[in-house]
């Protein structure tokens, strides 16, 4: 067995003997000492009737009629329910049913793709229809819908966005449903915004927003047109549908851990031992790393253990092919007890059946802006306490449950109520984008359900300014992707916005045909998309290692990346050559199918589609058409042997999966693709040189003093000016941003979007 530190298991013993109830004692061995909080209630499960049966005894059928008649009352409808009362599945049929999709289509948007493409598998089942005939999803780079055919269309919220830009008042949906809005990412919120607009031009639209956990008041402030006193004239209303419900023990450690993913087995393992059988378990835990990690060491755990039942383990991320991702949903054969290992994709967009046990690390992975040197982070911070109650409310679906904390109950009394929404903590670039293609020139006066604070505006406008100017090294091409009235350029804005691509990956993507590796580019972009391509199975991860090291090129990752697709293209794309060589079979064949989407894009934008294979040059071409779109995330290497970014003199490292590991010496000048905590990911190494002549808009040589502002140099390579004075100089419009942002900066601080800790 797994056995943690000894001292510290010495301490959790003389804490817990004499405070906790024999159950614990006989649960966890005494091996892990926690202290006992009931009270959270949660559904039952309907596994037992037919699927027509399960309809009629979901809680929210009894709101059936009530729900169809607010409907017709009132323009914006905001449904409170707790999780699994099955508000998801049922409210689109009952639209359906009442003849709201008759004429034009019912729209439901979902924060995550695997909620969408089960949502529409499960409403699709229940209809009796073939899944895209009636009911559909489009995710990206999926599109599982009939035009002609199609009347309820489930869809990630980022393509609703992009709907939006296709039909600007969506003149083919009746109604439009914002399913779990509580989770409040940056497209949810920009989403909300803009139906905010529509609703106002299209009365006779109907919006549903839909959570198991949110500030339902705030959302009917947002969207209630009435400026009377008369709530008789209001616009909204909020209903509460209740859930059927089973008791939740929940029981927290006395004492802090080193090593929640560790401690995650060790749990799991003594449920496993300790409880009856029939209840499955579910573990959440921050990244795919730990999901993985964790489902080796379930395995390995379980070989030992005899005379009990099996363990039958399976993991959930964002990034697991969907045809993995629906395992979760199976029932777990006779005489097996089912693990589910997950990051919070398993926290409120999806239903797991048969959980009774819910282990809880109470850290989830997150992306958050440095307020004060602009880089956005993937950072493991603490979860919020709507979080911890909604993964504690996993449990018990199908008799009473067990949830198991594994920090504090103090710690958890310190943990933010509510999650701070994505858009008040991330690199607005995409967003702003996304919005000037819509039309909204002026993003200042755009309405948000969450201000973002100046500073991340700025940034943004920033950014995009930066990356919609390029000169390729024959000097005919030269574009903005805003210009001076801060509206996107035609082409290169507008394909850019078109492109399903962060910026920086669409710029770099979009000059590749200029520079003749547009074909490498395609590769590299759609890799990009893709986590985690090389495996480290628990065993080998020796061998593992020797052979990505085969693959790996010294000029960095994006290269390596490059490798590794020609090699699997060049063998076949079969499953074998991807076992043999330790990399992730299903991940290249998702990058393949990404892959073509982007080609489609480029056919359509007629830019060419060449290689560079052959040519003395040809590396250095993919480095140059990655810097145009990667060059305001550049790092030189200092006198320490830490990298420092150009722009802020910010201290980051090479992550430890970085090809450039390899080298006998690290590179002087560099370019990444993110930051995870102070580690830069998917690195690749360039010449200074190409900073001023492919961004000259960004970088020059020599030194300057702007107002009181010394602007950072490095090497003779300075930032051409400060965002502030360069951008109030090309968009007067937005003088008002600046003034206020340098105010907000500091008291914007970490500490408000909960990271003190993690920094």
């Amino acid at each position: 067995m797994i056995r943690p530190d000894e001292k510290l298991l010495e301490n959790w013993k003389n804490q817990t003997k004499s405070s906790v109830k024999s159950v614990e004692d006989r649960l966890l061995l005494d091996e892990v000492g926690v202290e006992v909080n009931t009270g959270i209630l949660y559904n039952t499960n309907l596994a037992a009737f037919s699927v027509q049966q399960q309809r009629v005894r979901l809680p929210i059928y009894k709101n059936r009629d009530v729900i169809l008649y607010l409907i017709e009352k009132y323009q914006t409808l905001i449904i409170f329910g707790e999780t699994g009362c099955g508000k998801s599945t049922q409210i689109p049929q009952y639209l359906l049913e009442a003849g709201w999709a008759d004429k034009q289509k019912i729209c439901v948007s979902e924060p995550r793709r695997v909620a969408a493409v089960t949502l529409a598998t499960r409403v699709a089942e229940e209809r009796a229809s073939i899944l895209g005939h009636e009911v559909g999803y489009v995710v990206r780079f999926d599109d599982f819908t009939q035009s002609d055919k199609t009347r309820v269309k489930f869809m990630t919220d980022g393509i609703l966005v992009r709907e939006i830009m296709k039909d600007p008042l969506l003149n083919q949906f009746s109604v439009v449903i914002v399913d779990e809005a509580h989770e409040r990412n940056v497209n949810t919120d920009i989403t909300l915004g803009l139906l905010r607009k529509i609703i106002a031009k299209r009365p006779e639209l109907r919006l549903i927003i839909s959570s198991a956990t949110l500030d339902a008041k705030e959302f009917h402030n947002f969207f209630n047109i009435n400026d009377s006193d008369d709530p008789s004239r209001n616009t909204s209303f909020i209903l509460s549908v209740e859930g059927r419900t089973c008791p939740v023990d929940v029981f927290h450690l006395k004492r802090p851990i080193p090593d929640y993913v560790k401690a995650s087995v060790i749990t799991a393992i003594n449920i496993h031992r300790t409880e009856p059988p029939g209840g499955d378990i579910l573990i959440f835990l921050t990244g795919q790393d730990e999901v993985i990690n964790c489902c080796d060491m379930l395995k390995e755990e379980s070989k030992k253990l005899t005379g009990y039942d099996r363990l039958w383990v399976v993991p959930i991320y964002g990034a697991l092919p969907f045809k993995d991702q629906i395992k979760v949903f199976d029932s777990s054969p006779s005489g097996t007890r089912k693990v589910t290992v997950a990051t919070n994709i398993a926290e409120a967009s999806i239903t797991i059946p048969g959980v009774v046990y819910v282990i809880d690390c109470g850290f989830v992975k997150m992306r958050a802006l440095h307020p004060d040197t602009g880089i956005e982070s993937l950072m493991i911070v603490p979860i919020s306490q709507a979080s911890a109650q909604q993964r504690s409310g996993r449990a018990g679906r199908i008799r009473p449950g067990k949830a198991f904390r594994l920090y504090p109950e103090s710690e958890f009394d310190k943990l933010r109520p509510f999650t701070v929404p994505e858009i008040q903590r991330i690199h607005l670039a995409p967003a702003l984008l996304q919005l000037k293609a819509l039309g909204i020139n002026n993003v200042l006066r755009f309405h948000y359900l969450s201000r973002p604070p100046a500073m991340s505006m700025s940034r943004g406008l920033e950014l995009l300014l930066a990356l919609g100017v390029y000169m390729d090294v024959m000097c005919f091409l030269y574009a903005l992707a805003i210009d001076e009235d801060g509206k996107l350029t035609s082409p290169l804005g507008v394909q850019m916005a078109e492109l399903p691509l962060p910026p920086m990956h669409a710029k770099a993507l979009l000059v590749s045909g200029s520079l003749h590796c547009s074909e490498e580019l395609l590769s590299i972009m759609a890799m990009l998309q893709v986590q985690d391509i090389f495996l480290s199975p628990f065993g080998s991860k020796h061998k593992a290692e020797v052979m990505k090291r085969k693959f790996s090129v010294e000029d960095g990752d994006h290269l390596t990346m490059l490798n590794v697709y020609t090699c699997f293209t060049e063998a076949g794309k079969t499953q074998r050559w991807c076992s043999e060589h330790y990399v992730n079979y299903k991940g290249l064949c998702r990058a393949t199918e990404i892959r073509a989407q982007l080609l489609t894009f480029l056919r359509r934008f007629k830019i060419p589609i060449v290689s560079c294979f052959g040519r003395l040059d040809a590396i250095d071409r993919i480095k140059q058409a990655l810097v145009s779109g990667f060059f305001s995330c550049a790092a030189k290497l200092d006198h320490t042997g830490t990298y420092r970014t150009i722009r802020e003199n910010f201290p980051l490292k090479i992550s430890k999966g970085s090809a450039l590991m390899y080298r006998n010496e690290y590179p002087k000048w560099i370019i990444f693709n993110e930051v995870m905590q102070d580690s830069m990911r998917d690195i690749t190494t360039i010449d200074p040189e190409w900073l001023y002549e492919l961004a000259p808009h960004f970088y020059e040589y020599g030194t300057a003093i702007y107002g009181n502002l010394m602007v950072n140099t490095a090497d003779g390579i300075l930032l051409k000016a400060f965002c502030a004075i360069h951008i109030r100089k090309q968009f007067p419009i937005y003088e008002g941003l600046f003034i206020m942002s340098r105010d907000l900066l500091h008291s914007y601080s970490l500490k408000n979007v909960g990271l003190t800790a993690a920094l």
